[in-house]
C-alpha cells in the first residue's frame, strides 16, 4: 500500500529537502575553498577534478531551484482546489469513505455488492473501533445499496447525535466464498471546505476528501406543468 500524500505534507517534504540541500551547498562550497588554499602548489588540484566538483555544485543548485519551483506549484494548487472543489457542489457522488455522524436520530450508508451474495453482513463502528451494532444487509442482490442506522446499539443503549461512525461490510455466497463488497458515502454535495491543504466535499453529515469520490452525476431539475411548453403554441408565440 502507497500512503497518500496531501498539499502540505509534499510541502513539508519539499521544504525539508530544501534545507537539507542548502545545508550541503553551503558544506561543498567550505570544503572546496578549503582545498583550494590548501592544495600542494607543486601538485596543485587537477583540473578535470575540478570541474567535476563544479558541476555537482552546479548540480545542488539546480536541484534547490527546482524545489522552490514544486513549491510555488503546490502552493498554486491548493489555492485553485477550492474553486474546483466548487463545481461539486449540487451534485449527486459517490465516494469510497465510511465516516459519517449520527445526527437526528439516524446515519446512512450506501453498500455495494460485486454480485448476488448468500449471507452479507454490516457492522456499525465507533471512532474507538468498537462495533456497536451488527446485522444482516437490507438487501443482498448485486449492486448499490442505501442502509440507515436507528443508532440502536447492541448493548441496549442509543447513540448520541455528534458521534462519528463508520460502516464494515461483509458478504459471502452460497459455497461460501468471499463476495466483492465496500462501504460507500452517496449523497448531494451542499458545501466544500479546506483541511490540511486539500478540498473536502460536505455531504449530508459527512466530510469527505474529494480524491474518494469515484462517481459523480449532475441532478436534473424537476419540470413543473408550468415550465413546460404548451406544444399547440408555436415556438416564440405567447400562450393564452
Amino acid at each position: 500500500m502507497v500512503d497518500a500524500v496531501s498539499t502540505s505534507t509534499a510541502t513539508s517534504r519539499i521544504g525539508s529537502g530544501t534545507t537539507a540541500l542548502a545545508s550541503n551547498f553551503e558544506t561543498f562550497l567550505t570544503l572546496l575553498t578549503t582545498q583550494m588554499k590548501n592544495q600542494d602548489p607543486l601538485s596543485p588540484l587537477d583540473s578535470n577534478e575540478f570541474t567535476a566538483q563544479l558541476t555537482q555544485m552546479a548540480g545542488v543548485e539546480q536541484q534547490l531551484l527546482t524545489n522552490d519551483l514544486l513549491t510555488s506549484l503546490l502552493a498554486a494548487q491548493s489555492a485553485g482546489g477550492l474553486d474546483n472543489a466548487s463545481n461539486y457542489i449540487g451534485k449527486q457522488v459517490t465516494a469510497a469513505w465510511t465516516a459519517t455522524e449520527y445526527n437526528d436520530g439516524k446515519a446512512t450508508w450506501a453498500y455495494e455488492l460485486g454480485k448476488d451474495a448468500d449471507k452479507a453482513t454490516l457492522q456499525v463502528v465507533d471512532s474507538k473501533g468498537a462495533v456497536v451494532w451488527e446485522g444482516a444487509a437490507p438487501d443482498k442482490s448485486s449492486g448499490l445499496h442505501t442502509f440507515t442506522w436507528d443508532g440502536q446499539m447492541k448493548d441496549g443503549g442509543a447513540a448520541e447525535d455528534g458521534g462519528v461512525y463508520t460502516l464494515k461490510v461483509a458478504a459471502t455466497d452460497a459455497t461460501g466464498a468471499k463476495v466483492d463488497s465496500q462501504a460507500l458515502i452517496q449523497g448531494r454535495v451542499t458545501g466544500v471546505e479546506m483541511y490540511d491543504g486539500a478540498p473536502y466535499l460536505v455531504i449530508g453529515d459527512s466530510i469527505l476528501p474529494l480524491s474518494t469520490v469515484i462517481s459523480l452525476n449532475e441532478i436534473k431539475a424537476q419540470t413543473t406543468n408550468d415550465d413546460t411548453e404548451n406544444p399547440n403554441v408555436p415556438t416564440g408565440e405567447a400562450a393564452a
